[in-house]
């Protein structure tokens, strides 16, 4: 499956951005997809997936950050709101048919990635 991530941009401190993923190539219906993040000095870190109709979230983003999926349009989404400079990095969407429960916060355990998007939150 093929993805493509936009919607990245610059904005305030305490603004929000939403960012899509649009997969393509194959249907993605039961696929776990998500949210990773990388700057220059991080590997890239967990952000949001979900899998099975479930979501999860890394800590850092619990309660500010939204994942949704339309399956219709083989679509995810990341809305982003009281955006801090720390969440300033790359973020990248990925996807995979076969990631067990225990894995879905690894990077390494999707198969798919889309190119990524610039996210810079100004102070």
């Amino acid at each position: 499956v093929q993805l493509q991530a936009s919607g990245g941009g610059l904005v305030q401190a305490g603004g929000s951005l939403r960012l899509s993923c649009i997969a393509s190539g194959r249907p993605t219906y039961g696929y776990t997809m998500g949210w990773f993040r990388q700057t220059p000095e991080k590997e890239r870190e967990f952000v949001a997936v979900m899998r099975s109709g479930y979501t999860y979230y890394a800590d850092s983003v619990k309660g500010r950050f939204t994942i949704s999926r339309d399956n219709a349009r083989s679509t995810v989404y990341l809305q982003m709101n009281l955006l801090k400079p720390e969440d300033t990095a790359v973020y990248y969407c990925a996807a995979a048919n076969d990631v067990i429960l225990s894995r879905i916060r690894i990077a390494q355990a999707y198969k798919s990635w889309g190119q990524g998007t610039q996210l810079t939150v100004s102070s």
